[in-house]
């Protein structure tokens, strides 16, 4: 793997658009969007509607909540994604393996059952493929080796949980949670089959999502990453190295990460993270960040720096108290933590998510950097003219979103204001409210922000059905899918046409 990658010019600084949407969201006949077919047709979309950008949320492998800012690990990619049909056509399943999903109830992502129903036929597709030890084989050591330094960690993580039925870390066997040595070799030993078959997921996720790529350049397509600031505490990353982590002497956070009260939450928003050790990463010149960076930019051509303001200063919450409202703010590792990274990666195009408590210190460190700040149109009626969130005051070098995964949709959110807000809107736009989000649509491409991104409910005018977040919530969240029908040849050509409007194509 690279260790420095040369960023000829930033893509982040060409005017441009694209829209927001996730792999889980994407139509699928297994329960969950993954990277077959219609990841395939939405870059054909995106290539018809002059769009540059395709913006997804974080790609690990997501908990109980299914939250992907509550991944296992910060490194490895969510075997859910996994295209079966890919596997067949590798020769590792049959025709017949890729029939009898039962029919969902809904039109949402029915995590459960595709996870119930995939992990058969990956299994099959990993014994199978240790059977005929010849083919990929090759391809399979060379991955494992070069990612050996997330992944042999990851893997015997998974194998552990497995064998604990998916207890926490910390409910493990001492030598297991404090990871003596002769313990560990023992478990890789005997656990064997196991840590390989998680290797060979991430192979094929990895493998499948090169290809994916690859697709998406030959079309003019760019991919934006999500990068979120904290990991789960229950986690391969929290568990392999717990003296980069603020834990007590169980191995549980005695503090953990979160947002003070703000627009989304009245008693602030407890995210449960565990806590870095900013002063004992700076000691290995942030050598897990660098790692992490760089996997990530394997996959990606940008990332959205998920909670920006963290890297500023941060909302401590201890432990045992069960809201954010009694947190305090802790000094982050500001503009050395920066400096390191661009030293070591290269000047990597980010998008700084500085929403919610945004101080004029924060806005310096954004600035001096260079890296582009978020503009979200549904924060901006609030009657105050100076409102960052404003068109009128926009900056070029930033983001303008009519929302984003943890906001309403466009519909919903107008549909909600109060009759001030509303009028303000409407003044605002000079419209009547007909086809609000094509009038919000409009008003993001006709920024001076380098780049507009709207989520593909705003495009489709969907109302609050669609939302794919509700923050400070846990469950219900991460389940709205595309109807394989939506995005039709006329809504490709109306967008292509408006893009160009604004020269936001990518050929001018």
């Amino acid at each position: 793997m690279k260790s420095k990658r040369q960023f000829l010019s930033n893509p982040l600084e060409k005017r441009s658009s694209g829209l927001l949407l996730h792999i889980s969201s994407l139509p699928s006949p297994h329960g969950v969007g993954d990277l077959g077919k219609k990841a395939i047709e939405f870059l054909d979309f995106l290539q018809k509607a002059d769009q540059t950008w395709w913006q997804m949320v974080p790609l690990g492998p997501t908990g109980a909540s299914h939250s992907p800012y509550q991944a296992i690990s910060a490194f490895a990619g969510n075997p859910l994604f996994i295209d079966l049909e890919s596997l067949r056509n590798d020769g590792l399943l049959n025709h017949s393996d890729l029939e009898g999903f039962p029919l969902p109830k809904t039109g949402k992502t029915e995590y459960h059952q595709a996870w119930q129903f995939k992990k058969e036929r990956l299994r099959k597709a990993f014994s199978t493929f240790e059977f005929q030890k010849k083919g990929e084989h090759d391809a399979f050591e060379k991955f494992c080796v070069s990612q050996a330094f997330w992944l042999d960690d990851f893997a015997l993580f998974c194998a552990l949980k497995g064998k604990h039925r998916g207890a926490a870390w910390t409910e493990w066997e001492s030598p297991y949670r404090h990871r003596h040595s002769n313990s560990l070799k023992n478990a890789m030993r005997t656990l064997e089959f196991s840590v390989r078959y998680h290797q060979f997921l991430q192979y094929k996720f990895f493998t499948q999502w090169r290809k994916f790529k690859k697709a998406s350049a030959e079309r003019g397509v760019s991919l934006i990453g999500d990068v979120p600031i904290f990991v789960s505490h229950d986690s391969a990353d929290v568990w392999a190295h717990q003296d980069l982590f603020w834990l007590d002497a169980s191995g549980k956070p005695s503090s953990v990460a979160g947002c003070p009260p703000d627009y989304f939450s009245s008693t602030g928003q407890r995210w449960g993270n565990p806590l870095y050790r900013w002063e004992q990463m700076k000691a290995t010149h942030y050598k897990w960040w660098i790692q992490r960076f760089n996997v990530l930019f394997e996959l990606v051509d940008a990332a959205r720096l998920d909670h920006f303001i963290g890297f500023y200063n941060y909302w401590r919450i201890p432990a045992q108290h069960r809201t954010a409202e009694n947190g305090s703010w802790i000094k982050g590792p500001g503009e050395g933590f920066f400096k390191e990274v661009f030293k070591r990666c290269g000047r990597l195009p980010l998008i700084a998510e500085d929403l919610g408590a945004v101080t004029p210190e924060v806005s310096a460190l954004r600035d001096k950097l260079k890296i582009p700040g978020m503009r979200v149109l549904q924060f901006a009626f609030d009657g105050n003219h100076s409102n960052p969130y404003l068109p009128h005051n926009h900056v070029v070098n930033s983001v303008v979103y009519t929302g984003t995964h943890d906001n309403d949709t466009t519909v919903g959110w107008f549909e909600k204001l109060k009759t001030d807000e509303k009028e303000r809107v409407l003044n605002y736009l000079q419209t009547d409210g007909h086809e609000i989000h094509w009038k919000m649509i409009t008003l993001g491409l006709s920024s001076v922000a380098n780049l507009s991104v709207f989520p593909v409910q705003d495009l489709l005018g969907l109302e609050s059905h669609a939302r794919l977040n509700t923050p400070g919530t846990t469950y219900g969240n991460w389940t709205w899918r595309l109807d394989p029908r939506a995005l039709t040849p006329h809504l490709a050509k109306r967008l292509a046409k408006l893009t160009r409007v604004y020269h936001r194509g990518r050929v001018q």
